[in-house]
């Protein structure tokens, strides 16, 4: 049951999300082993990061879209928990505020970006203004362009222009990215808006504006089909994982994010011989002062 993470990664061109599974064989005998699977693959992904702090050379961004009650808070919480906190940052977007909305869409996810040697995380993104902005056009008022979607036909591929070269020009100075959509179901989707009304615990989670957006379910469809379409690239590839299994979704981005960090070819820095002979002197003063 071994994860072949190019299984999942979105395809060149056109493409509609219906034609892709939002649930597939789970690669797991049963709980305990979906637990221990995960548990081998975040060990690596905490090795592999120690690696990337020391050299200090490449970030990683990880971006994680999906429609509401998909488990992006979940996914992202196990896929990291071995992830020394020191060497990764979780950022979530939501409504922007008014200083926000006085710069460009990429302004404000710009200044969370990952430092070379850590892990940055993206719970929604800038992805957001091209997929609610582009369901409900009425949001770009606030932002005060010249041209809006009615006045420019091309006003969205120039998003997504943008998008693509800001992702690009990431990557020419050393952030890797990554994106995941994970993929649920109406139905899915609908199961667990139940749960989390069912559990109080869990009330906090909810709002009658998930139910609003649930009734554009085929716009955000089309909206996210278009979007990866637009803006899939050998420098920033998305990945469609089926999420409908939270623990298969895991498992999957788990084995995404260990193959994304192994291409790097990781290695600690090597000493220069100056640095060694600081090393050996150091050794031998500490020695000397044990004996003393």
């Amino acid at each position: 049951m071994k994860i072949d993470a190019t299984a999942f990664r979105a395809p060149k061109g056109k493409l509609r999300l219906k034609d892709y599974p939002t649930r597939v064989d789970p690669f797991y005998a049963d709980e305990d082993d979906a637990e221990d699977r995960l548990a081998k693959l975040v060990k690596g992904i905490g090795e592999q990061q120690e690696l990337l702090y020391a050299s200090d050379r490449w970030s990683l961004l990880l971006i994680f879209q999906a429609m509401d009650a998909a488990g992006k808070d979940g996914t992202i919480k196990h896929v990291l928990s071995g992830v020394n906190p020191q060497g990764c940052q979780v950022f979530s977007f939501k409504q922007p505020s008014a200083a926000e909305l006085d710069h460009d869409f990429l302004w404000r996810t710009s200044l969370c970006l990952p430092e070379r040697g850590r892990i940055g995380v993206f719970n929604r993104s800038y992805y957001e203004e091209v997929l609610v902005v582009r369901v409900h056009p009425e949001f770009l008022a606030a932002q005060r362009l010249p041209a809006g979607p009615d006045e420019d036909d091309a006003f969205w591929e120039n998003r997504y222009r943008s998008i693509r070269d800001h992702e690009a020009h990431l990557s020419r100075n050393g952030t890797r990215v990554v994106k995941f959509f994970l993929n649920v179901s109406r139905e899915e989707q609908r199961q667990r808006f139940l749960a989390r009304l069912d559990d109080p615990s869990k009330n906090w989670k909810f709002s009658m504006g998930d139910v609003r957006e649930r009734d554009r379910w085929d716009d955000y469809q089309a909206a996210y089909g278009d979007c990866i379409a637009a803006t899939h690239t050998r420098e920033a590839p998305w990945y469609l994982v089926p999420a409908d299994d939270k623990r298969n979704a895991r498992l999957i981005v788990a084995r995404i994010v260990l193959d994304t960090l192994k291409k790097l070819e990781l290695s600690a820095p090597r000493l220069t011989r100056q640095q060694r002979g600081e090393l050996d002197a150091s050794r031998k003063a500490l020695e000397k002062r044990s004996k003393g």
